[in-house]
């Protein structure tokens, strides 16, 4: 089992940057993929972007180079660098860990509770 906890949400005027950490702690080494999430308030939480072990990342068509994902696995972080920000980056941003249950079991997932990060003039 993993906690997770967000930082470095704020408010930003359009075309800002914003550097979003996710401290994990508990069993780290067991962790497989981690992304970052967004929730719109009334929309469905999405996914903004992704990295596996191996450091293979996925972002969302609506990232469109903005974004930037890292882990440090020896500081146990998850960083999302926010470029470029527009409005409708408004959203609270939400730290995912992807943990095995057993080896062919199906994955946990652990949530942390989210950063706001607002984007307005």
């Amino acid at each position: 089992q993993v906690q997770l906890a967000e930082s470095g949400g704020g408010l930003v005027q359009p075309g800002g940057s914003l550097r979003l950490s996710c401290k994990v702690s508990g069993s780290t080494d067991s962790i497989k993929t981690m992304g970052w999430y967004r929730q719109i308030p009334g929309a469905q939480r999405a996914m903004v972007a992704t990295i596996d072990k191996s450091g293979n990342t996925n972002y969302a068509d609506s990232v469109g180079g903005r974004f930037t994902i890292a882990r440090d696995n020896a500081e146990s972080m998850l960083y999302l660098q926010l470029d470029i920000l527009k409005p409708e980056d408004t959203a609270v941003y939400v730290c995912r860990a992807d943990l095995p249950t057993t080896r062919w079991g199906p994955d946990i997932f652990y949530w942390g509770q989210g950063t706001q990060v607002t984007v307005s003039s």
